[in-house]
């Protein structure tokens, strides 16, 4: 049709707008994400407080450099290197010993679990877990249309073996999700509940997969869950750069399985998604591997002490219950109007996380003048609410 020049375009007929053709299960969802507030002391995503020393910088910044110069060419797809650079990390934190080719890497521990949904989830299988427990698992179930079902977990937040094996030989699950020390309660999870689950899901079969995401953190004579590697092929151990590392914004996460699990997750992974840079930055900090985890140390006692201070403090006539934690956060409660608490210490400039079961509040364990203003104002509140 030809307007005349004279015509105003008021006088043009608009199409409506399009509706995107969304899948119907998205429609009314949000994209997930802690909330990202410029506040004084910020303690709600477990992030290690410390910075990369000046020494890992250089270390990573020449790394980088050296990837850069090869930046016109793909990476290498199976980031061999790495592989390699993880598998002798581990024997040293863990004592066991994997091959390179027992290692996977991702951006992100998120997207080594997201290859493992697309390689053993989707349409017609089912992905379970305990609750509470890492609320991004649903939606890695959701993202690959794979149903998603939990079981509970006991008052204590421990699992109770009895009802967990019943439990996957009612639902029958693909693959089942286990983090240890689990988030959001930070309990870590004996060898012989691990054994028990590895035990009922060779029947069906399932994959088991251990989230270690806050593994380095773990006290002392809890042992990980690589020391079953050898003798079980369905399980795979997840851990990630971004907590002991201090490399949250890194994102590197990578698992220990059998070789044959490794293989199936290089089918569904796309191509090169391991960028050059991500390599070279990752390989830079596992270099520092024996000064990085000296933190940890440090945080595993600020963590110790947090617990026995929050232990000693009262609110509305009881004791503050806290979770016993294996990780660098801690879980405490409870409060009638949990989020009426986390807006009061929001408002002192303190950000934690509203998340766990109802009631309860989870802080990350930060520098002693961050856990020293975090008390402050947590009295303060609780004070405050009282009178």
């Amino acid at each position: 049709m030809t307007i005349p020049a004279d015509a105003s375009t008021d006088a043009v007929a608009r199409p409506a707008r399009m509706v995107l053709p969304l899948r119907p299960e998205l429609a009314d969802e949000v994209p997930y994400g802690a909330p990202q507030l410029d506040v004084p002391v910020r303690l709600n995503v477990n992030e290690n407080p410390y910075p990369p020393s000046d020494a890992v910088v250089a270390t990573i910044a020449r790394e980088v450099a050296a990837a850069a110069r090869g930046l016109n060419r793909y990476p290498d797809r199976d980031f061999a290197a790495l592989r390699a650079d993880l598998a002798d990390y581990l024997a040293v934190e863990s004592g066991v010993r994997v091959a390179p080719e027992q290692v996977w890497a991702a951006n992100g521990s998120n997207e080594v679990m997201l290859h493992l949904l697309q390689a053993f989830g989707g349409p017609g299988r089912t992905a379970l877990s305990f609750a509470p427990t890492y609320s991004m698992y649903p939606e890695y179930a959701r993202d690959t249309h794979t149903r998603w079902i939990t079981g509970r977990r006991a008052e204590d937040f421990t699992l109770d073996v009895d009802h967990v094996v019943e439990t996957i030989e009612e639902v029958r699950p693909s693959v089942i999700l286990l983090a240890s020390p689990n988030n959001p309660t930070g309990t870590a999870l004996p060898p012989e509940v691990v054994e028990a689950v590895l035990d009922a899901a060779a029947a069906i079969p399932a994959v088991v997969v251990v989230d270690e995401a806050y593994a380095e953190f773990r006290r002392s004579g809890t042992p990980s869950a690589l020391g079953l590697l050898a003798d079980h092929p369905h399980l795979a151990v997840t851990r990630t750069m971004s907590k002991a590392f201090a490399a949250a914004g890194l994102r590197l996460g990578y698992l220990a399985a059998s070789t044959e699990l490794v293989d199936a997750l290089r089918v569904v992974r796309l191509p090169y998604h391991l960028s050059a840079v991500t390599q070279a930055a990752a390989r830079g900090a596992l270099a520092h591997r024996t000064e990085l985890l000296a933190q940890v140390d440090a945080l595993r006692a600020e963590r110790d002490a947090l617990v026995v201070w929050l232990r000693a403090q009262r609110h509305a006539g009881r004791p503050l219950q806290v979770a016993d934690t294996d990780a660098n956060f801690v879980l405490f409660g409870t409060f009638a109007d949990r989020h009426a608490t986390w807006q009061a210490l929001l408002d002192r400039g303190i950000l934690i996380r509203e998340t766990g079961p109802d009631g309860w509040l989870r802080v990350s364990v930060g520098t002693p003048a961050e856990t020293a203003a975090f008390k402050d104002a947590l009295i303060d509140v609780m004070t405050t609410q009282e009178s």
